[in-house]
């Protein structure tokens, strides 16, 4: 058991949820409920079905990545918006989310986790988001092509997933885009790289961007210019650091913890 404020305080400090100005999320505690957590439930989007399940499994806290509250959002608490925010009040469960700082964390981010499962060597931050560096590249132990890459790399993340949900997840297929070159520096960025995340794989001389999303834009972009492209998935390579936290905190602190998997095969 920990108190809420301890806890809420410590990840406001670890997080370091004040290095990203620009971050559209409103990062931190956006539901505050009893004072002292027990068990905590992590996931990766807020949803009603992740509410839901935080009831029906008697947790004290929810963390997340992608939380309920945006800018100036949540102005009226009604319709879907009451249907999100209801089970909590009602349950007592404090609500906590965290966007960007997860995916630039440099030990238990979405980034760091990808880069640790791949072992990449020579690791450093890369590509520019809101004025800081939010992705990782490396080399790889060895060269290989880019379908072995995406074969192996699908293969670990599905086996993390796995292990975090407690059932067997299977392997979604990753969009590739083959440039036939092998592959020995890699870029990652979770979630959605962009067009901005194209042009600092050229800037870092990358081989291969592992992302989540790849957007139509930037296809012609990036084969052109001899960058071979990954997208495994927004949902699933936004995963990583939800479980990196999970690790973290059960470690720190004498809490129950459980991951809930509602994938979006996105």
């Amino acid at each position: 058991m920990v108190k809420l404020n301890e806890l809420t305080g410590y990840l406001n400090n670890f997080l370091q949820l004040g290095q990203i100005a620009g971050d559209p999320s409103n990062n931190g505690l956006q539901i505050e409920g009893t004072k002292e957590v027990r068990k905590i439930i992590f996931g990766v989007d807020a949803s009603v079905a992740l509410m839901e399940k935080a009831v029906s499994k008697s947790a004290d806290f929810i963390f997340v990545h992608h939380g309920l509250s945006w800018g100036s959002s949540l102005k009226y608490l009604t319709k879907y918006n009451a249907r999100l925010v209801k089970p909590l009040f009602k349950n007592d469960i404090s609500f906590y989310a965290v966007h960007l700082p997860l995916d630039a964390h440099p030990t238990a981010g979405h980034n760091a986790q990808m880069a640790e499962m791949l072992q990449l060597k020579n690791k450093k931050m890369f590509a520019k988001y809101c004025d800081i560096e939010i992705g990782f590249s490396g080399m790889l132990p060895y060269s290989m092509a880019v379908s072995e890459l995406a074969s192996h790399f699908n293969n670990l993340l599905s086996s993390k997933i796995s292990k975090y949900s407690g059932c067997k997840v299977a392997e979604e297929p990753c969009f590739v885009l083959d440039n036939g070159n092998k592959i020995k520096k890699v870029g990652i960025i979770s979630g959605g790289s962009g067009m901005d995340g194209i042009l600092a794989s050229f800037r870092e001389n990358v081989d291969c961007l592992i992302t989540g999303e790849f957007n139509h834009q930037c296809f012609h972009l990036a084969k052109e210019n001899g960058l071979s492209v990954i997208a495994a998935g927004h949902y699933r390579t936004e995963t990583p650091g939800v479980f990196g936290m999970m690790e973290h905190l059960t470690e720190k602190y004498n809490v129950e913890a459980e991951f809930i998997h509602i994938p979006t095969q996105l």
